[in-house]
């Protein structure tokens, strides 16, 4: 198998590889290029916590293997977009975002994204957190948006429809609004063009393990979740209107399965695997791999 077919096989095995390597590398370029208001020091900082309180969260929890890659993708959503003074509440950030998937569940699933969750309690809590939206630059920001969506191609059998689902409804009720207002489409075009929002669209909301199970419910999240922003930010005049409304519309997600009920989606039941799993000489073999490695709440 040449480099390149191992590479894609990696990425295409787990979604949060290819997840980890972009985050990864736009906080790199983000902060020997674009002076990011992060120190390296204190990127450094988030992300040990981060992954200190994924073990110590595996020990308590007695999982059988300590997996740092859910806790990586946390600590490098924070890096790039919690800001604080405050050495304190950037440790606080990364604890309650991995710690909050194995106190805060309901039926054996997370109800809230982990790094949604962490911004959004230190900012209505302390008022000392904000979220720098527009650090990106032209260049950073279509190179990121490209990332994006080869990310929806490389998770093409993941559950990327509320993605989709999101980004129209968030369109038209923004240009929807400024055409009612006679507003030039250069105006919500602008409002659309920043890092912060293309990091909620790809990486926040569209997290298999805090979205509703069914495709139905998907769209009936991404439709709840784009009207809460909008009216957030242009009734109640606050900023970050979808990290709020994202916030508030996860406790709706219990709900939606019940009334929608689905398979719930695991990390380990991957493309790859089900389309291998589907040729009947080798399907028994890879149940049974799937039912030695079974996926934990906590992952």
């Amino acid at each position: 198998m040449s480099a390149f077919s191992q590479l894609r096989s990696s990425l295409t095995s787990d979604p949060r590889h290819y997840q980890i390597a972009v985050l990864a590398s736009l906080l790199v370029y983000g902060v020997l290029a674009l002076d990011f208001e992060i120190a390296p020091s204190r990127a450094a900082v988030i992300l040990a916590t981060a992954l200190a309180t994924q073990f110590a969260c595996t020990r308590l929890w007695t999982l059988p293997r300590f997996d740092a890659r859910s806790a990586l993708i946390s600590g490098l959503s924070l890096c790039l977009l919690l800001r604080t003074n405050s050495v304190v509440l950037a440790l606080a950030g990364g604890i309650i975002a991995v710690a909050s998937k194995f106190v805060i569940q309901l039926n054996h699933k997370h109800l809230f994204n982990p790094t949604n969750i962490a911004i959004v309690s230190l900012m209505a809590l302390t008022g000392q957190v904000w979220v720098s939206p527009g650090q990106w630059g032209n260049v950073a920001f279509f190179a990121f948006l490209m990332a994006c969506l080869g990310g929806l191609v490389v998770n093409r059998a993941k559950r990327s429809d509320v993605t989709y689902a999101f980004i129209a409804f968030y369109m038209a009720l923004i240009f929807g609004r400024s055409i009612w207002l006679g507003e030039p489409l250069t105006i919500p075009a602008h409002r659309l063009q920043n890092g912060a929002l293309l990091l909620f669209t790809f990486f926040m909301i569209s997290d298999p393990r805090t979205t509703p199970n069914s495709r139905m419910g998907r769209i009936l999240f991404a439709a709840l979740v784009a009207s809460g922003a909008w009216y957030i930010q242009f009734r109640l005049f606050r900023t970050n209107g979808p990290l709020w409304s994202l916030a508030i519309c996860s406790v709706t997600v219990p709900l939606i399965d019940r009334l929608l009920p689905a398979d719930r989606y695991e990390w380990r039941v991957s493309y790859e695997t089900n389309r291998i799993a589907s040729r009947s000489p080798v399907r028994r073999r890879v149940m049974e791999l799937c039912e030695a490695f079974p996926v934990y709440p906590g992952r």
